[in-house]
Order: C-alpha cells, then sequence, then structure tokens
C-alpha cells in the first residue's frame, strides 16, 4: 500500500480524486491497487480506462460503463483537449450513481484549463518515488539509502536495484516524456534542444541556473528556456527551489536550483555530495507536498543566499513564515556557519543539518546535526 491509498479511500466518498505525479511513479498500479481494494456497496465493482489506449479513448467518450461500476478510473486523461468541461459535466450528473477517480503524469491542477472550474469539485494529490518515508517492509533503511543513492526511488529500478538497467529505464523514461508526453501537451517543435536543455540542467544540480548562460550556449532566448522549465516543472521532471528573499539583507535574487524527482537524473560525475542534496531536496519536496494534499496548508521550498556568500540549501515555508530550515552536507558533521547565521536571525521552529555520512548525531543550542536514516524517515 502506498502512502496516500488511505486518504485516497476516505476522500472518494465525498469528491472525485485527481492523483498527479512523475510518469512511472507508480500512479497506474496505485489506481489499480485501489480498484480491488475499495468498499463497495453490494453487488457493485469498478473499471478502469486508460485514453493512451484506442479502444479505451472510444469507451470513455461513449460513456461505456453501466450502474455496477461505482468506482470509475480515468487513466491519463488530462491528453483530452477539453477533460475539465467532460469531467465536470460527468460529475455534476453521475455524482450520486459513481466515484471518480483521475491520474496524470503531468499537473492535473494546471493542464487545459476549461472554461468552468472544477473548484470544489476533487481533491488533488501528488504521487512521489519512494523514499526512506516510504520502503518496503523487507528492505532495511540503510540499504534503501543505498538504492536512492544508486538507482533512484522510482519503483521498478528501486526495487530492481540494478543499475545497469536502471541507466537504460532512466533513459527510456526521459525520451517518452520528452517525445510523447510534452509534445501531446505542449507546441515546441525543437524538441532536441529541448532535451539538450533538460541534459544541461542535470548537469548543474544544486547551483544557481542561469538561463542567460544556458541560452547563449543553446542559441535560445531566455524567456523561452524559462517556459521550458515550467513545462519540465508541470511534467514533474524537476522542480525549481528559488531563493527567499523577505526580511533578507543583500539576498540574491531570482536564480533558481533545480533539482530532479529521479535521484538518477543527476549528471554530476564524481560528486555524490550533489546527488545526496538531490535526495534531501526530492524528500523535502514529497514531505511538504503530503502536508498540503492532506492538510490544507501552503508550503514552500526555498533556499537563501545572500550577496556575502552565506547560504543555507532549503527554507521550508508554511503559510508564508520560515518553519524549518535545512542545510544538507555529504561528510562534514560541523554545523554550517551560514546555518547558525540564520538560524538566530530568522529563528525557525526547527533547524537541521543532515550528514550522509555522520557517525553520531548531536545538538548544538537549537540546530540539530543528523544522519538521513534520522531525519528522512518520516512524511510528518
Amino acid at each position: 500500500m502506498r502512502y496516500i491509498t488511505p486518504y485516497i479511500l476516505k476522500d472518494l466518498s465525498k469528491k472525485m480524486v485527481f492523483i498527479g505525479g512523475p510518469r512511472q511513479s507508480g500512479k497506474t498500479t496505485l489506481a489499480k491497487k485501489i480498484l480491488e481494494t475499495f468498499p463497495y456497496s453490494r453487488k457493485r465493482t469498478g473499471i478502469y480506462y486508460n485514453w493512451d489506449f484506442d479502444e479505451d479513448r472510444r469507451s470513455i467518450l461513449k460513456y461505456h460503463w453501466g450502474n455496477e461500476h461505482e468506482l470509475i478510473v480515468f487513466d491519463e486523461l488530462h491528453k483530452y483537449l477539453r477533460w475539465k468541461n467532460w469531467i465536470k459535466g460527468l460529475y455534476d450528473k453521475y455524482k450520486d450513481q459513481h466515484r471518480f477517480l483521475v491520474t496524470g503524469s503531468a499537473r492535473l491542477d494546471v493542464y487545459k484549463k476549461g472554461g468552468d472550474s472544477l473548484l470544489g469539485r476533487y481533491h488533488y494529490w501528488r504521487l512521489h518515488p519512494f523514499s526512506l518515508a516510504e520502503i518496503p517492509a523487507e528492505m532495511t533503511p540503510r540499504e534503501a539509502f543505498k538504492r536512492l543513492m544508486t538507482v533512484g526511488g522510482f519503483p521498478e529500478p528501486f526495487l530492481d536495484n540494478n543499475e545497469r538497467e536502471a541507466r537504460r529505464w532512466r533513459r527510456e523514461r526521459l525520451e517518452r516524456v520528452i517525445k510523447d508526453d510534452i509534445r501531446d501537451l505542449e507546441t515546441i517543435k525543437n524538441i532536441q534542444v529541448l532535451a539538450l536543455f533538460l541534459d544541461a540542467l542535470r548537469t548543474r544540480v544544486g547551483n544557481l541556473i542561469s538561463l542567460a548562460n544556458i541560452g547563449e550556449d543553446l542559441q535560445i532566448s531566455s524567456p523561452t528556456l524559462k517556459h521550458w522549465l515550467e513545462v519540465f516543472e508541470k511534467m514533474y521532471l524537476c522542480f525549481a527551489v528559488r531563493p527567499l528573499s523577505k526580511n533578507i539583507p543583500r539576498a540574491v535574487l531570482k536564480a533558481p536550483k533545480v533539482y530532479f524527482f529521479d535521484n538518477g537524473d543527476v549528471e554530476i560525475k564524481n560528486d555524490e555530495g550533489a546527488k545526496f542534496e538531490n535526495l534531501v531536496a526530492s524528500h523535502l519536496l514529497k514531505r511538504i507536498h503530503f502536508l498540503e494534499d492532506r492538510d490544507g496548508y501552503n508550503y514552500e521550498l526555498r533556499y537563501i543566499r545572500d550577496k556575502q556568500g552565506r547560504e543555507v540549501d532549503f527554507v521550508i515555508l508554511k503559510e508564508g513564515k520560515v518553519d524549518e530550515l535545512i542545510e544538507a552536507k555529504y561528510s562534514d558533521p560541523n554545523i554550517s556557519s551560514s546555518l547558525i547565521y540564520y538560524a538566530e536571525k530568522l529563528k525557525p521552529k526547527r533547524t537541521l543539518q543532515i550528514v550522509a555520512n555522520l557517525k553520531h548525531s548531536y545538538s548544538k543550542g537549537n540546530i540539530e546535526v543528523k544522519s538521513p536514516l534520522e531525519a528522512l524517515t518520516s512524511l510528518e
């Protein structure tokens, strides 16, 4: 059972449920499992449709399901141009007879906005790959950490644990996202340069991203690259962490950092520190997405850097206020001076330094120093 399953089952009793997340993060498997475990009424069942299959697509448009189907799953429905108006009409007419679960490998809350709003008709959940907070019962956290650092957290390579096969899987996945998924949803003609832009981001994980510099290399304008980055984010390929500037004197403005949902996408050779920073970033994003989707609070993941070079890797904002400061270190157990500075200045509820190779955890004042096996094993 994936970590969001019980919450989805509960929400389905009240509204539609949309599940977004990266391609091959397990959405289809989760949806089919929910079809099996859903608490159906007497003599009723569920049915699954995938927009990518021609026969299913025809069945969707012709409403080929019966009253016996209490739960109806639509997979990849966002690829239908008019999907939001279509599902709104369907829900408004049949909400007393059916439950609807919609999944997609793009942000269902932004793509193909129709004239009528779906506001109040659905709950949105985001499914992330496996993490230290969600591992198979038979696997130790230490083994899970090793796999996350080598093959990444997506279910197929994570469970298979074969680095060669993971590389093949990753190449095929990226090709499918760029050549199929993005092309289905965006009018981007220069797919080859789009792929080069993605490769450029993979080699800059943890660094400030200058779209102007990348644009010069690729002979593409900065506004175009900004749009492409937004497309990658909508498709759950990567996510941008932007600077916190409010109440930070002489803060660095605008330049984001970019991290990937798949830890294996990091392409910086001989830099385990960058891969570990990406791992921490993806874990933090998974946690705040879970808390947003479950509790309804607004969270943001930012970083701090000022013109004196004082930097903290991650800041978690809750309802616009600094809630946590997190620094990621691969081997240095000494507390970052920048973390100390900003902890005193911003006074967050929690200040944490996560060290990959830490032998013993410790605290100094209000700052905790922990290993990832201690710091990243909970979604709370």
